[in-house]
């Protein structure tokens, strides 16, 4: 086809535009001579129009991607929730923290870690938790009650023999009572982009606070 026999079609197809409205994009109109020194606003303005719109495609579409994705995670943490729930005796309520929810929430690796007292973890006697000594908690958190990273080598103190496959990671803390000692919460991933400073925790939050309830509740602790 030459350019006669495309001006020829949309002779003969007056609504091509109309019914093709994409194809505005593909275009580039003349620019207007109107003498020396003076701009062509119009074509200027049809260019930031073209813009403007891709700019508003782009927009909506992270939009929609972030909707979906938040409501995946909304999803996978009641599942969770479900989960740690059904928990049938404290043994099982500990599997479901270190084996269940690794697999709910599509992560690579799952643990839960409390400080010693010096002798032993009081009130938790089981195995799936690992032990750090005192003083850890606060030295790795600060004052914060989540924490990302991305892009680091995993903490064998957390993650034991799977430390080399994490590359990226959120630690939760857990306040379970005021008669056990500090504790936290932590997810590992081999996606070192997977978890980032910046990225919404309310969710897994929520998840810790729970499990803070259901040890106090299997445990018979006060608060």
């Amino acid at each position: 086809m030459n350019a006669d026999d495309i001006i020829e079609y949309l002779r003969k197809n007056p609504k091509f535009l109309q019914q093709n409205p994409e194809a505005m994009d593909l275009l580039v109109p003349p620019k207007t001579e109107a003498g020396k020194g003076v701009a062509d606003f119009q074509n200027y303005m049809i260019q930031r129009l073209k813009a403007d719109k891709e700019q508003v495609i782009t927009t909506t579409r992270e939009i929609v991607e972030n909707s979906r994705a938040n409501m995946n995670n909304q999803q996978r943490v009641h599942k969770a929730v479900l989960r740690l729930l059904e928990s049938n005796n404290f043994e099982d309520f500990i599997q479901s923290i270190t084996m269940d929810l690794a697999t709910i929430l599509d992560v690579d690796i799952a643990v839960f870690v409390v400080e010693s007292n010096g002798n032993e973890i009081p009130h938790i006697h089981t195995s799936g938790v690992r032990v750090i000594p005192p003083g850890t908690v606060d030295k790795w958190m600060g004052e914060k009650n989540v924490m990302l990273q991305d892009n680091i080598s995993g903490i064998e103190a957390i993650y034991g023999g799977g430390a080399a496959l994490v590359k990226s990671q959120i630690l939760l803390r857990v306040d379970i009572s005021m008669n056990t000692p500090p504790a936290i919460l932590a997810f590992g991933s081999r996606d070192a982009g997977m978890f980032q400073e910046g990225q919404a925790t309310d969710q897994v939050l929520f998840l810790a606070r729970v499990i803070e309830r259901c040890f106090r509740s299997w445990l018979n602790l006060p608060i």
